[in-house]
C-alpha cells in the first residue's frame, strides 16, 4: 500500500470535504455514485501523468517503443482495475492502419491564367499545397468562382453556393464561417469546406484568410503546411475522409489571394466587408488555376487504440456503452525548443488519459457496477487529425448503435481551481441534465465558451463519435480563477508558449485540486447516463443531431 505524499493528502482531504458539503445538496445522484466520487485520488492523477509524460516515453508519437510503452501502462492499469480485453482477437489493442501523404515540392506547381497570359506561383511564397491520398499525381485546370465562405448551412440561414453553378471550376475562399453562426456550428461549418466543395461538383478548392486573422495565414502556418498528412485506411486500401474529385487543394498567401479578384465583378476589399457582415456570397473571378500536385504515399505505419470494458449488470441494458475517450498520442522528438526537443505532453493529453483512468478506478470501485457498460478507450493518432478516435468510432469493437454516449478529456486546464466549467456538446442533446446535475454535486459553474474563436468543438476526439451521430460531452475549464488572473488570458498564454512544445512537461503549476474535480464530473456525467432509463437523444432541430443523429429527439 502506498503512501500518498502530504501535498497530495491535503488536496484530497480538500476535495472529499467540499463535494460532502456539495452532497447534502439535493441532486439526483445515488449515494454509491456520490461515495465513490469523495474517493477521487489527486496523487493517482498525478501519478499516471509521471509515468505517461516521463523522457523515456519519448513523446508517445505512434508507431514508436514510446508510444508502446504508453499504451501496455493503459493496459496494465485497465487489467488491474478488472475492466475486459475489448481491442482486436481478445486483446486489448485496436489496429489502425494508416497512410502518409507528403506533397514533393519541386514537381508540384500553380499557375494563374488571366486574358491568356499565364501568372507562375512559387510553392511556400504564394500557396501550398495538399497532398493528394489517391493519387500520385493529380492535376487541375477550371475556372475559379469565389464563394465567400465556402459553407452552405441553410439550416442556419446561409448558403455561399446558392444560385451559382461551380460543376468543373476551382472554388476559392475565405478561412473561417459566419461569425454569425453559434460556436460549435461555426467551428463545423469552417472545417467542411472540402466536403461541401465536392457535394456542389468543384474539381478543387482554394482557401485563404481575411487580412484580420493573421494566425492562419501561410506565412504563420508554414511548417505546419509542409507537414505529412495521414489518414487511415479500411481493409480495402479505402482512404477515409477524403474527396479525390477535388484535384486541387490550395492555400494562398494574402497577396495572392488578391491577385485572384483583379478584373473581377466585385473587389476583393468589397468580398472582405461582405464576409465580415456574414453576407452569403458568390461570384466568377476573371481567372483561371492550372495545377499539379505530386504527392509521396506511403502506407504500413499502424497506430495502436487501447480498448477496456467494465461490463453493465442490467440484463438488457448491459448490452448498451457509455465511451470514454482520450488520446494517448503526442508528437514524440522534434527539433530543440530552450534545449529540450522531447515533446512530453503532459497536459496534451498525459492528463486526460490520466483522469479517465482515474475515473475508471472510480467505476470498479462501485459495490454494483452501473447498468449500462462502460468501455475505456485510449486513442492513438490525435495530433495527426483524431485519426485513432474516427477509426474507434467508425469501426467500434462494441455494436455501433449500441454506443450511447462519448466523454472525452484533451487538455482540460487545471492550471487554477476549477471553479467553472466549459461542457461542450451538452447544449446539443438530453446529456445537459446530466452534467448539471454532477457540476451541482461537485460545487462548479457552467461557462459559456471563452474563446469560441479556438474552434474548441471541432478539435478533439469527441467529435468522432458526433460524426456517428452519438452524443458527446468535452469538458474544459472554465474562466473563474478565484483570484485576480484571468483564466482566458492564461489559456491563451499557454497555447502561445507551451502548447506542442517541449516545455508541457511536469514542470508546470498543475492544480491537483481541479484535477481531482475534472475526474468527479467524469464519473458522474458518465454514471448517470449508464443509470438512465433511456439513452441520451439530440434536442429537437439540433444542428448536429439533424445532420449525423439518427436517435429519436427530446420531445
Amino acid at each position: 500500500m502506498s503512501v500518498l505524499p502530504t501535498r497530495a493528502g491535503i488536496f484530497l482531504l480538500a476535495v472529499s470535504a467540499y463535494a460532502s458539503a456539495c452532497a447534502q445538496t439535493p441532486v439526483s445522484i445515488p449515494s454509491e455514485a456520490q461515495k465513490a466520487a469523495r474517493s477521487v485520488r489527486p496523487a493517482a492523477v498525478e501519478a499516471h501523468m509521471r509515468y505517461l509524460s516521463d523522457d523515456k516515453l519519448a513523446g508517445r508519437k505512434p508507431g514508436t517503443p514510446g508510444f508502446d510503452l504508453a499504451a501496455r501502462y493503459v493496459e496494465d492499469q485497465l487489467k488491474n482495475l478488472g475492466y475486459q480485453p475489448m481491442g482486436e482477437r481478445g486483446t486489448y489493442r485496436q489496429a489502425v492502419p494508416l497512410r502518409k501523404a507528403q506533397v514533393r515540392e519541386a514537381a508540384s506547381t500553380m499557375t494563374l491564367v488571366r486574358d491568356g497570359r499565364e501568372y507562375p506561383l512559387v510553392y511556400g511564397k504564394n500557396f501550398f499545397l495538399s497532398p493528394q491520398f489517391n493519387e500520385a499525381v493529380s492535376e487541375a485546370s477550371a475556372p475559379v468562382v469565389f464563394v465567400g465562405f465556402g459553407v452552405s448551412a441553410p439550416e442556419l440561414g446561409y448558403d455561399d453556393y446558392a444560385g451559382i453553378d461551380v460543376k468543373g471550376k476551382i472554388v476559392a475562399c475565405f478561412n473561417g464561417a459566419p461569425a454569425t453562426f453559434p460556436s460549435n456550428q461555426r467551428a463545423y461549418s469552417g472545417s467542411a469546406k472540402q466536403e461541401v466543395a465536392a457535394a456542389h461538383g468543384a474539381v478543387g478548392l482554394i482557401t485563404f484568410s481575411l487580412p484580420t486573422d493573421v494566425r492562419a495565414r501561410i506565412e504563420s502556418n508554414a511548417p505546419r503546411n509542409r507537414q505529412a498528412i495521414y489518414r487511415w485506411t479500411d481493409p480495402k486500401g479505402g482512404v477515409q475522409r477524403t474527396f479525390p474529385q477535388l484535384k486541387v487543394l490550395a492555400s494562398l498567401g494574402d497577396s495572392t489571394a488578391r491577385a485572384l479578384f483583379d478584373k473581377a465583378p466585385t473587389t476583393f476589399e468589397e468580398a472582405r466587408v461582405a464576409a465580415n457582415q456574414s453576407k452569403p456570397q458568390a461570384f466568377p473571378l476573371n481567372v483561371s488555376v492550372r495545377a499539379r500536385t505530386q504527392t509521396e504515399l506511403t502506407d504500413g505505419l499502424v497506430g495502436q487504440n487501447v480498448v477496456g470494458m467494465l461490463p453493465g449488470t442490467d440484463p438488457k441494458l448491459k448490452s448498451e456503452y457509455v465511451v470514454y475517450v482520450s488520446h494517448l498520442d503526442h508528437l514524440g522528438i522534434t527539433r530543440p525548443v530552450k534545449g529540450d526537443s522531447i515533446n512530453n505532453g503532459a497536459h496534451d493529453n498525459a492528463s486526460g488519459v490520466a483522469i479517465n483512468l482515474e475515473t475508471a478506478r472510480l467505476y470498479a470501485s462501485l459495490p454494483k457496477k452501473p447498468r449500462r457498460s462502460i468501455v475505456l478507450v485510449a486513442v492513438t493518432a490525435e495530433e495527426l487529425g483524431l485519426l485513432g478516435s474516427d477509426y474507434f468510432a467508425s469501426n467500434p469493437t462494441v455494436p455501433k448503435e449500441k454506443i450511447v454516449a462519448n466523454l472525452c478529456l484533451d487538455m482540460p486546464f487545471f492550471f487554477h481551481p476549477l471553479l467553472d466549467i466549459v461542457p461542450y456538446g451538452s447544449e446539443h442533446s438530453s446529456m445537459k441534465g446530466a452534467v448539471e446535475a454532477a457540476a451541482k454535486f461537485v460545487g462548479v459553474a457552467i461557462a459559456k465558451d471563452p474563446i469560441p474563436e479556438q474552434a474548441v468543438f471541432m478539435r478533439s476526439d469527441h467529435f468522432s463519435f458526433v460524426r456517428q451521430g452519438i452524443p458527446a460531452i468535452y469538458i474544459k475549464s472554465g474562466s473563474t480563477t478565484g483570484d485576480s488572473r484571468d483564466g482566458t488570458k492564461l489559456n491563451l498564454d499557454w497555447r502561445a508558449t507551451t502548447y506542442h512544445t517541449p516545455q508541457d512537461d511536469m514542470n508546470q503549476p498543475f492544480d491537483w485540486n481541479a484535477a481531482a474535480r475534472h475526474v468527479q464530473l467524469q464519473f458522474l456525467i458518465g454514471y448517470l447516463t449508464a443509470q438512465a432509463d433511456e439513452r441520451p437523444v439530440w434536442n429537437v432541430g439540433d444542428f448536429f443531431g439533424t445532420k449525423f443523429g439518427t436517435k429519436a429527439a427530446v420531445k
